[in-house]
């Protein structure tokens, strides 16, 4: 017996919408057990909450914004595909903000300062740099995949690397204040004493990218029947759905204390959601995805650059408290998004 893949194309628009919110339902739900998993991993190998939110929790709640990202460019939905990656990096710095306002005893860029996390700010910078050069550039590419495809890989690793390096022997240190909450890896690691929170890790992980995929499918149904454009559909509804991992994990981190944990998740995730570009590139073969984005890609790209720039601001300034009880950063960054939000919605 075969089992072939629903066609949500012959769906009606109602039932699409009712499936996609299953499907983000499912995500946030997989988010929150992630959050927990992956803090009791960072505890018990002593690889630190800073490192374990980067990579290991980063990338798995990236994972539905993955298969997203890919299923819609192999479908030949270019600027959905294009605007679901970049636009998660945009919803995911407002659900820091988010956070921001869950945590009253301080400014969550306060007790969570690290140096791990400035330096992930940064590189994330750099990434959407290489993104929007390609983007400006004369299209290039060598057999359908365009060279920054290839740049975008190479520079995650080496800045990963750097950030590992800066986190393992820092050159120097935030002011510790009675609201900061330090990150110390333990110097016990149980690595096989883990392997049960490891599985669990991998199947919440599983789940997330199932529901991803079906975000993509019935987005793309959603998009041609709403009228709504292609990149409008990416970078608020599909990204901000398969973003919802970000946002629950987020916040499950900061009830539970675990602050750096919630900021790097945050940071660490929107730095490896530049990465499905690259794959959403591969995917796509009709020639380079960084121009078939058009002129929505290139304003979706540059939005995450001036919220990225604000946040480290704030991780940097260091206010206890500012407006509505949150840093000044975590106040501008919702007003920019939504500015945001609406300039892509009526494009």
């Amino acid at each position: 017996m075969t089992i072939s893949a629903p066609d949500f194309a012959h769906l009606s628009l109602a039932t699409n919408v009712v499936v996609f919110s299953l499907a983000a339902t499912a995500i946030g739900v997989a988010g929150w057990y992630l959050a927990t998993t992956a803090n009791r991993i960072a505890q018990r190998t002593g690889l630190g909450q800073a490192l374990t939110g980067a990579i290991f929790l980063g990338a798995s709640t990236s994972l539905s914004g993955t298969v997203t990202s890919i299923t819609a460019a192999a479908d030949g939905h270019p600027e959905l595909a294009f605007a679901n990656a970049i636009g998660g990096i945009s919803a995911q710095t407002a659900f820091l903000a988010i956070a921001d306002i869950t945590y009253v005893r301080a400014n969550l860029e306060h007790a969570a300062a690290s140096v791990a996390n400035i330096m992930q700010g940064a590189l994330l910078v750099v990434m959407l740099g290489i993104i929007l050069a390609a983007m400006s550039a004369p299209e290039i590419s060598v057999f359908g995949i365009h060279p920054a495809s290839v740049v975008l890989p190479l520079a995650y690793v080496y800045g990963m690397r750097r950030v590992s390096q800066a986190q393992m022997e820092p050159m120097w240190l935030p002011q510790h204040t009675a609201e900061t909450r330090e990150d110390r890896p333990s110097s016990e690691r149980t690595y096989g004493g883990a392997l049960k929170l490891w599985f669990r890790f991998a199947i919440l992980s599983v789940a997330v990218a199932i529901a991803g995929w079906v975000i993509a499918k019935t987005g793309i149904v959603i998009a041609r029947s709403t009228g709504i454009s292609e990149t409008g559909v990416g970078a608020m509804f599909s990204a901000v759905s398969t973003s919802l991992p970000e946002l629950v994990t987020c916040v499950a981190a900061v009830r539970q204390g675990a602050l750096t944990l919630a900021v790097s998740d945050i940071i660490g995730g929107n730095v490896f959601d530049t990465l499905f570009v690259s794959l959403a590139d591969v995917a796509y073969r009709d020639g380079s995805i960084f121009h078939a984005a058009g002129a929505g890609g290139r304003f979706a790209t540059a939005l995450p650059v001036v919220l990225t720039g604000v946040m480290l601001m704030g991780l940097v300034r260091r206010e206890k408290r500012g407006i509505a009880n949150i840093g000044f950063e975590s106040f501008f960054v919702l007003l920019l998004y939504v500015c945001g939000a609406v300039v892509m919605l009526a494009s």
